[in-house]
């Protein structure tokens, strides 16, 4: 039923529920809660391996200009590392972030949404009804783990910042909220569809069957674009509840 969740102790002791600003009502089904993969998360969101092969280059580049220059080989040994701290401290707060992002996260689907909370330093809870939800994706890692953007129906928006690292990359004009990185991506998507379509009415498009190549962009087991009642604004229908 659940991904990997954390323990109540700590700064989140207070929840009534793990990753929930009140209990469940009654009668409402908890299908599946975990946090991102943090590891992957470092990879994939803060991109830390891409950054150390910036700094490897970089590094590199400046043992070569010293060596070049008629410098010995102790030389352009010296003068790379001292470049080599800076690029060390880049990294690992880059993966600090990273780790306190997973631990500070929690996505909860339900029979009747999807709740994000999410924020380091201040938590703030996303609550999303799945018929405000307009479609959805998922990109698949080759370690199972998953990218999951949500499209929000009609006008209602959640501002990029605000989302941020959990928001699907270069969609500022119209923020699209993500369950980044989270374990047997593929499972979670298909729970989120059937409850989707179970809420809605609306059939769900046919899951794909043959397997997903990596880091491949493919339809959610919905329809990309679906009719949805008329919402109403943030504030009413509860798109986001501060915690």
């Amino acid at each position: 039923m659940s991904g990997h969740r954390h323990s109540m102790d700590g700064e989140h002791g207070f929840e009534p529920e793990l990753g929930l600003p009140e209990p469940l009502p009654k009668g409402e089904q908890l299908l599946w809660q975990g946090s991102p993969d943090w590891k992957t998360l470092a990879l994939r969101g803060f991109h830390v391996r891409k950054l150390a092969i910036y700094f490897a280059v970089i590094l590199g580049a400046r043992a070569a200009t010293v060596a070049s220059t008629g410098g010995s080989v102790a030389d352009a040994a010296v003068a790379a590392l001292w470049l080599l701290p800076a690029a060390m401290l880049a990294l690992g707060l880059l993966t600090l972030m990273a780790w306190l992002c997973s631990r500070t996260t929690v996505y909860t689907v339900t029979d009747r949404r999807v709740v994000m909370r999410i924020g380091i330093v201040l938590s703030v809870t996303f609550n999303l009804p799945m018929r405000a939800l307009e479609s959805a994706s998922v990109r698949l890692h080759a370690n199972g783990c998953g990218d999951i953007p949500l499209t929000i129906a009609g006008e209602d928006r959640i501002a990029f910042v605000h989302l941020w690292p959990h928001a699907r990359p270069w969609q500022f004009a119209r923020p699209e909220p993500m369950l980044r990185c989270v374990p047997d991506a593929a499972q979670v998507a298909q729970r989120l569809s059937d409850a989707w379509a179970a809420t809605t009415g609306v059939a769900a498009a046919a899951a794909p069957t043959s397997p997903v190549t990596t880091g491949a962009s493919v339809p959610a087991a919905w329809p990309a674009a679906v009719a949805v009642a008329p919402q109403r604004r943030n504030d009413r229908h509860g798109l986001l509840v501060a915690q």
